[in-house]
């Protein structure tokens, strides 16, 4: 991966109701998260704001109001936070990191299923690249 997209609480949180809805203005951002965290639309309007000068979000202008889109795969930025979890708690051994949440999360049939079938599509790509 190219790039390290690291978003604080609030800016992943600013970035799910994005992608979720492809675009939003301050207002509905704000209304979006209304029921997680009480914000002021200012401080909404300042972190989108900053947010596109890191090239996180882009806007258009409809009127007088600033439309935000993501800037930003989600699974780009999924990804970059797993990875950088990884190395930092479990200093890069992603069979620790999948051991802890295994035994920390309710796992269904279904789920382990999915796993298994991963793990097979990712051996198959490790040895195609060998």
């Amino acid at each position: 991966m190219s790039r390290n997209h690291q978003l604080a609480r609030l800016q992943l949180a600013i970035m799910q109701v994005l992608w979720d809805r492809g675009e939003a203005t301050v207002a509905e951002v704000r209304d979006a998260l209304e029921d997680d965290r009480p914000l002021a639309y200012t401080t909404v309007a300042t972190m989108l704001t900053k947010m596109e000068r890191n090239g996180q979000v882009a806007h258009r202008t409809e009127g007088r109001v600033h439309v935000y889109r993501p800037a930003l795969h989600r699974e780009r930025v999924s990804q970059s936070m797993v990875a950088d979890l990884a190395g930092r708690l479990f200093d890069g051994n992603v069979t620790e990191m999948v051991s802890h949440l295994l035994d920390g999360c309710d796992v269904s049939t279904e789920e382990l299923a999915r796993l298994k079938t991963l793990i097979r599509q990712k051996e198959r790509e490790v040895k195609d690249d060998d």
